[in-house]
């Protein structure tokens, strides 16, 4: 069986994250295994709890929280580039996160790992 990771470089209102919202569906719906979603640079931003785009435009961020209740798939925060966009999981004693539960702030060791167990790694 083939398995992907998938590394995701564009924000949720960027047409390359609905590219790769339908790229993970098709493969996961083909029975091919995708070990991971690792977010970078401004990837990040779909893992924001309060991120708020208009109803008329395309909810990728909620298509990411889908994809991982339905297929139990790992969604990888940068922890430094989601730090120095504002996404932490440590704001106050009153916040005590502004990611999204669906996503895990993780290390660059992480997408190290991704690469390792997957058979390719496609990058958007």
């Amino acid at each position: 069986m083939k398995k992907l990771a998938f590394v995701i470089t564009t924000p949720p209102n960027s047409n390359l994250t609905a590219t790769a919202i339908n790229m993970v569906t098709a493969a996961l719906q083909s029975g091919i295994e995708v070990v991971g979603v690792f977010f970078y640079q401004d990837g990040v931003l779909n893992g924001s709890l309060h991120l708020a785009i208009p109803n008329d435009e395309y909810q990728a961020h909620h298509q990411w929280q889908q994809l991982h209740n339905d297929h139990n798939l790992a969604l990888h925060l940068c922890a430094t580039a989601a730090e120095k966009r504002g996404l932490s999981d440590d704001i106050s004693d009153k916040q005590a996160t502004n990611i999204h539960q669906a996503f895990t702030l993780s290390g660059l060791g992480e997408l190290v790992e991704l690469n390792v167990n997957a058979d390719r790694l496609i990058q958007l």
